[in-house]
């Protein structure tokens, strides 16, 4: 991968995290060009990146074999269909990473013969801790998957899903995921200062737990299940607080919040997704 050429066109968020991201695996930085509409935008990444950046995105992906599309799902058909001509020239692997635009537009906007796969980051990226799931359609080369995964994995891990529809799940169990944690952690930090810490003091304990709860998990001792059932001692703190969890039916909410984050993703998709 670090002998082609990539093209990422939008310079946001994570456009500028799978920049970063690319660039710490060792990509140089003459071989990344960014499309990016915005003067302001541009100049930071040239800045922080020592990438090229301009507002033509023909020139952007003239010579690049991958190409990331990271605009927003509502300017997908304003930013893809100028460069239908020269895809057709240069066939590059496509991989988006905007929420919600199918396979099927893509292909529409770029011309069949462009082998294109759909991810759905999310913002842990930004620091290299990501977690991405990918989709490839039937019919691409097990050499454009591979990229694809390389191209994701400078941002953290790759979860394959066996179908599209399986991204708007991706959407609401980890691309919105963060916000849910970041809102336990503020719920704790709240009660906690109520209870009589500091603010800056409860703040500091919900991070730092929130934190360290993450790395034991991604430690690989057990289930998740296993570890919520080490820290709980029968008859002890935890099990007074689970207990109050359960019977308020966490679970349920749970449930219900993520099934509607689903559902908002195939609404977002019949809306912006479609040819």
């Amino acid at each position: 991968m670090n002998h082609l050429d990539l093209a990422v066109l939008g310079g946001g968020n994570m456009g500028r995290a799978l920049i970063g991201g690319l660039l710490r695996q060792g990509l140089r930085p003459e071989r990344l060009a960014v499309g990016e509409r915005d003067e302001a935008a541009r100049a930071a990444l040239e800045r922080d990146f020592g990438v090229a950046a301009t507002a033509d995105n023909a020139a952007a992906v003239r010579t690049a074999k991958v190409i990331v599309v990271a605009v927003k799902p509502q300017h997908m058909n304003e930013v893809l269909r100028p460069l239908a001509e020269p895809f057709a020239r240069t066939r590059p692997l496509l991989l988006s990473v905007a929420a919600g635009v199918r396979v099927a537009a893509l292909q529409h906007w770029c011309g069949a013969e462009v082998p294109v796969v759909r991810a759905m980051p999310n913002r842990p990226a930004l620091l290299g801790a990501g977690v991405t799931g990918l989709y490839v359609p039937e019919g691409i080369a097990a050499a454009h998957a591979q990229l694809a995964e390389q191209v994701l994995r400078s941002v953290g891990e790759v979860v394959r899903v066996d179908s599209e529809a399986a991204l708007d799940l991706v959407t609401a169990l980890s691309g919105s995921g963060p916000a849910y944690f970041f809102l336990l952690a503020e719920l704790m930090a709240d009660a906690g200062t109520a209870l009589g810490l500091s603010a800056p003091a409860a703040r500091a304990l919900s991070v730092a737990t929130l934190h360290g709860a993450g790395e034991l998990a991604r430690s690989g001792t057990g289930e998740l299940a296993q570890l919520r059932a080490e820290v709980t001692s029968k008859g002890g703190t935890t099990e007074a607080a689970l207990r109050t969890f359960a019977a308020a039916g966490l679970d349920q909410i749970v449930a219900r919040a993520v099934a509607a984050a689903a559902q908002r993703s195939r609404e977002l998709a019949d809306q912006y997704g479609a040819a």
